[in-house]
């Protein structure tokens, strides 16, 4: 029998409105029992199947490709990219609800398509944020703690501490103490989830102002705006451009399939019945490592580099450009925000900061430099040999629209990526709790085993 829907109601310019359509949590109680059913009898009809090999460099090379986890928030094509429950970054641009006079897909849409697969309403999508205002609100010792905090902490550690102080709250605990059935386990996730997801621009915001300019937030929530402007807003921002691309960035930044660190750490830690907060704290210290999030970090670093060398304004020449690339890669370095673990085109991230760029602010110098690195660096690592896709990621682009728009301190860039991320590895946590994902606990093997494997396969030929 499905729940009766909730007679929501919410308040624009003095208007009440009615609505009979499903909050997030009554859809998902009436979706949920199908999808698990369905995945229970594609356990059973089809568990003994294999679905990829391991080789042994595979083993020793990070399981790349290896396919041994299920992620139903999004999936990653090496020639398609990124989508999101089966929809391209384009498609959900086009699809997902956008702010009023807006063009970008609202942040609160793109949660809503994780963990459903439908593609939300306006009126559930303005619903969602009106809840994610209510849930928001930092607990005195958080805030005195990130105020606390040495200026000189990164961003990202004081991100993942105060994710972790928040932990004392959550429901998902007091309900496994109270004894809930294991079926019920995705609920009080979907709370604690949605409590952290409301939480998460505030903590972000008073670490920005707190470490960058030793001020509280200049803004409080207001129940009228998106998650993204109020997150802007708290920033300090009050630019309806950089409301646009905090509201992309922050969706195109959301998931990226299972086994990157952030996503494979979050679900790893979740896996062990640990609730959201420990979970999602544990992927910010992924996410933090220069091979992932913080590569966005390296890459401004490298294209402010650069520009410095060419002198700011100046323009260059490909083939100069070209020089100055072989110089930094003769010297051993790499060119950061090129090549990608799984893709191997130019990810379609990139595409939509660049469309965006092209947009509002096709004349800025910094842009122009990026633009140039894109059209002559493919050829240089081409040449180069040594790297599979020799095409820009996402990091590649977003340095340069956020400073554009003011936001120039780039060791606060990963806590951003942090923000965003938690959108798809939460909905994942949640989905995992609704089919009782078991504890994830690979074989290991030593390399006295590989030797001695390798040797009784050679005795047998």
């Amino acid at each position: 029998m499905l729940p009766k829907l909730a007679q929501n109601t919410y308040k624009t310019s003095g208007l009440r409105y009615y609505t009979t359509e499903p909050t997030l949590k009554e859809r998902l109680t009436q979706i949920l029992p199908g999808q698990v059913e369905h995945v229970k009898k594609l356990k059973a009809q089809h568990g003994d199947k294999i679905v990829g090999t391991c080789t042994i460099a595979q083993a020793y090379g990070g399981m790349r490709s290896v396919k041994a986890l299920v992620t139903e928030t999004s999936s990653l094509d090496p020639e398609e990219g990124i989508t999101f429950r089966g929809l391209t970054i384009p498609q959900c641009q086009e699809q997902l609800p956008k702010a009023p006079g807006g063009n970008e897909p609202l942040p609160e849409g793109i949660l809503w398509l994780l963990l459903t697969g439908e593609v939300p309403t306006e009126s559930q999508v303005k619903e969602l944020s009106k809840d994610l205002a209510k849930r928001s609100g930092l607990p005195t010792h958080v805030k005195a703690m990130i105020k606390a905090f040495p200026k000189d902490l990164h961003p990202m550690s004081q991100f993942a501490a105060a994710v972790l102080a928040l932990q004392k709250d959550s429901k998902f605990v007091k309900a496994y103490n109270d004894g809930v059935k294991k079926d019920k386990y995705w609920e009080s996730t979907l709370e604690d989830s949605l409590d952290l997801i409301a939480k998460l621009p505030e903590i972000a915001a008073l670490i920005y102002q707190s470490t960058y300019y030793s001020k509280d937030l200049p803004h409080t929530i207001d129940a009228n705006l998106d998650w993204s402007a109020n997150f802007t807003k708290m920033l300090g921002f009050n630019d309806k451009g950089f409301d646009e691309l905090m509201r992309l960035y922050l969706t195109i930044h959301s998931d990226h399939e299972g086994g990157n660190v952030s996503a494979h750490t979050t679900h790893l830690v979740g896996s062990a019945l640990s609730d959201a907060y420990y979970s999602f704290a544990a992927g910010m210290c992924g996410l933090a490592g220069p091979l992932h999030g913080l590569a966005n970090q390296e890459v401004l670093s490298w294209t402010l580099d650069l520009q410095n060398k060419i002198g700011e304004g100046k323009e260059v020449s490909d083939e100069k450009l070209a020089e100055l690339v072989w110089e930094g890669l003769n010297a051993g370095r790499v060119v950061p925000g090129f090549g990608h673990a799984v893709l191997r085109k130019t990810d379609p991230r990139y595409t939509s900061q660049r469309e965006f760029a092209l947009k509002h602010l096709p004349n800025d110098p910094l842009f122009k430099l990026v633009s140039q690195i894109f059209k002559v660096v493919p050829d240089v690592l081409t040449k180069h040999g040594k790297t599979k896709n020799p095409y820009p990621n996402v990091d590649a682009h977003s340095g340069c629209l956020l400073q554009y728009y003011g936001l120039k301190e780039h060791n606060y860039y990963t806590v951003l990526f942090g923000v965003s991320r938690a959108l798809g590895v939460l909905a994942q946590l949640v989905i995992s709790r609704a089919h009782q994902l078991p504890i994830e606990r690979p074989k290991s093997i030593t390399s006295l085993w590989i030797e001695e494997f390798v040797n009784k396969e050679s005795n047998k030929n």
